[in-house]
């Protein structure tokens, strides 16, 4: 990667990264700081493993896990440039398995407790975490998230079925709300992906390879690792202590050679599916803050990235998590909007949009302060970690002001 010269000094934040490799909090690390299109400081901390600490490559390979998300939302928009959808469309005049739905009742006790919906699920519902689909993961013991677990919907463990048999049995599944009138993290942009397939003929692998990956020079980046870059892909950890993120401790969850993403898997989920290197994720981050377009090469029209940063949420529904505080967040068309400042947030902050994945690889770019921030472990969990809230405070403090 060229890297521009700046008379900034990033030493700071890098000597903060680097602590908490040394802590045993992370086992490695990566940053990278953009203004505008370019790259003004990269830098990578700690280890492929901990166990040979051999030192993390500048082409490692993560598990990028919902940063997948801006990767489908792209992939869906580019659809909607070309005139094959409306985003008020119903999603069943493509899938007509989400017609027909019903919606849990306000006090259920089993996922028996079902109205018919009043509403149909719009396709901005989809892209915007609004259509009342769940995970299954975020409050396991919800009605609806033991709904999910029992109609075999669980995306961090099993990823044996393809996309258009997981979308039928999303579609039998109540939805926790009437769509477009609250927020909930979902499985909305696997169906969106599957949506890609309806729409182009394409299986979803091959979309992303033919109309993201291969224009913008991305030959690191798909749903699965094959044996000639074992070597290259970071082994994954998780805390010994899950309740405190700032506790040294680490065990080893997935191998990088005998791991979960060393064969090619049914599941091509575009909710977080993907492996990345930072050289090919950052062209893609590119392309975003340059308006759709990197080095001649054009995927979306300005106008519609900036469509896609609007709010699509109901008047006072919000971004909300059982374990994550997200206060001042909006949600767009497949990104997650700083809608106010909060405490100690510069005024250059606002406006700023982002999202990241489970394990810790999380995208920012905040146009009023013309700087993005990429910062990546392989921690799960590692989204909202500390780290990255820190790293961000200093890359606002060192370039943002």
């Amino acid at each position: 990667m060229d890297i521009k010269a700046t008379a900034l000094d990033f030493g700071p934040m890098h000597q903060r990264m680097d602590h908490y490799v040394q802590e045993n909090i992370l086992s490695c690390c990566a940053t990278l700081v953009m203004q505008g299109q370019d790259i003004v400081d990269y830098k990578t901390f700690g280890y492929m493993d901990i166990e040979t600490k051999t030192p993390l490559r500048e082409d490692a390979i993560y598990r990028m896990y919902s940063n997948t998300k801006i990767v489908t939302s792209v992939a869906l928009m580019m659809l909607y440039e070309e005139g094959l959808f409306d985003l008020d469309d119903p999603l069943a005049k493509f899938m007509p398995q989400f017609d027909g739905l019903s919606v849990l009742k306000p006090d259920a006790q089993s996922a028996q407790d079902v109205v018919p919906a009043k509403r149909m699920i719009l396709i901005r519902h989809i892209l915007s975490h609004s259509a009342g689909f769940s995970y299954g993961f975020i409050e396991p013991e919800s009605v609806i998230d033991q709904a999910y677990l029992q109609g075999g919907l669980n995306v961090l463990a099993d990823s044996s079925i393809e996309l258009e048999e997981f979308c039928d049995r999303v579609a039998r599944l109540p939805l926790a709300y009437e769509p477009g009138t609250s927020w909930r993290y979902s499985v909305a942009t696997d169906v969106c992906a599957r949506l890609v397939e309806v729409l182009s003929g394409m299986a979803f692998d091959e979309f992303l390879q033919q109309r993201i990956f291969e224009p913008l020079g991305m030959p690191d980046t798909d749903f699965w690792v094959p044996p000639e870059k074992a070597s290259r892909f970071i082994t994954q950890y998780s805390p010994t202590d899950l309740f405190d993120p700032m506790k040294p401790g680490l065990v080893k969850v997935d191998d990088p050679v005998t791991g979960q993403y060393n064969k090619k898997r049914a599941l091509l989920s575009g909710g977080g599916g993907l492996v990345s290197t930072v050289a090919d994720y950052v062209k893609f981050l590119q392309m975003i803050v340059g308006g759709g377009e990197r080095q001649g090469v054009r995927l979306l029209k300005a106008a519609t990235l900036e469509l896609m940063r609007t709010n699509q949420l109901a008047t006072g529904v919000s971004v909300a998590f059982p374990m994550w505080a997200m206060p001042g967040t909006t949600f767009g068309l497949g990104f997650a909007l700083k809608e106010s400042l909060q405490e100690q947030e510069p005024a250059s902050a606002q406006g700023e949009y982002h999202w990241g994945g489970m394990a810790g690889t999380h995208s920012w770019m905040a146009p009023n302060a013309d700087i993005t921030g990429f910062c990546l472990t392989q921690r799960m969990p590692g989204f909202w970690h500390p780290f990255s809230h820190e790293f961000k405070a200093l890359v606002y403090d060192i370039a943002g002001n």
